[in-house]
């Protein structure tokens, strides 16, 4: 068990202080019943009762008062909690030639208005994860079911935002599964049913071949869907000089064919629905720590409940 407050644990003291307090006064009371010489008229005033009972509230009211106190010092445990494994993560290319208007109003804003979609159509239990990319590959939020994380990872996209030019689709093949073996402590044994969508425009420039990747992904049955974005006429201005960026789905088209993925030039939100609708469930466990203080101010009300009707039975009056 984990204290939250546990400083508050000295109101204790007090409690074991008031327990104390309550033996002495019996004591001297049963000492002064002792002086009490007329026998007979101490019998009339104070007829024969079985002495428990009138123990019984102030204990069931110390007890009471003692879980009200551990309950205010926050006590949290550690528990075991069912989690939905099913995984995507969603890479988005945000090399140069993403800044490309022949999409609208650029690709890298298309590309990122298409995520938003897909992520927003899944189903609320399953876990995504974002990757950036260009010439390296970054995790932006690892795979939760945090929508509102997700959303903003996906605004602060940028171009450059890895720090490396290029386009690595390998790298982000590979970062990808590195985040999907990363969800829990069953991952990297038991691999969680998972898929990559990977959003991009163009062939691999650089990082590793994405045939490899591919083959990882093919090792650990995680497909990869391709969405590619551009046409063949795209460029980007550059010092006031116009380079072109033609769009290129071969690696695209070969990584999904190679994972069992599928490859997509359009990006209807059918067609994205289509990437996880046969992606399966798995349950697994996590541990999370949880507040149980609820727990002992539950019992001590009920304690505080039998003090009082206990004393109003036996005695008449409240403790």
């Amino acid at each position: 068990m984990i204290w939250q407050s546990p400083v508050r644990l000295w109101l204790l003291l007090g409690v074991a202080a008031l327990a104390v307090g309550y033996l002495l006064v019996q004591r001297r009371q049963s000492r002064y019943a002792v002086r009490f010489t007329n026998l007979r008229l101490l019998d009339r005033v104070a007829p024969e009762r079985p002495a428990w009972r009138r123990h019984v509230p102030a204990g069931l009211f110390l007890t009471m008062l003692a879980l009200l106190v551990t309950g205010f010092a926050r006590p949290a445990a550690e528990v075991r909690v069912p989690r939905e494994r099913a995984t995507v993560v969603v890479a988005v290319d945000v090399s140069t030639s993403m800044l490309a208007t022949d999409v609208d109003p650029d690709r890298l804003d298309a590309a990122k208005s298409a995520a938003r979609r897909f992520i927003d159509g899944l189903p609320q239990e399953f876990n995504v994860g974002l990757v950036a990319f260009a010439g390296s590959a970054a995790v932006m939020v690892p795979p939760d079911t945090d929508r509102e994380a997700l959303h903003d990872g996906i605004d602060r996209l940028a171009e450059g935002i890895t720090g490396v030019q290029g386009t690595a689709i390998g790298e982000a093949i590979s970062a990808s599964l590195g985040t999907i073996r990363a969800l829990d402590h069953e991952a990297a044994t038991k691999p969680p049913p998972a898929r990559i969508i990977l959003l991009s425009d163009g062939a691999n420039t650089s990082g590793m071949d994405p045939m490899e990747s591919a083959a990882e992904a093919v090792a650990v049955e995680v497909p990869v869907h391709a969405i590619s974005f551009g046409t063949p006429s795209g460029f980007v201005d550059r010092g006031g000089r116009p380079i072109q960026v033609p769009v290129d789905g071969q690696t695209l088209r070969a990584v999904a064919e190679a994972t069992g993925g599928g490859f997509h030039e359009a990006t209807t939100t059918e067609e994205l629905r289509a990437v996880y609708e046969d992606i399966g469930t798995s349950v697994g466990y996590r541990t999370q720590r949880q507040d149980i203080s609820a727990r002992f101010i539950g019992f001590g009300l009920v304690f505080a409940m039998a003090a009082a009707a206990g004393s109003l039975r036996w005695f008449s009056r409240l403790p």
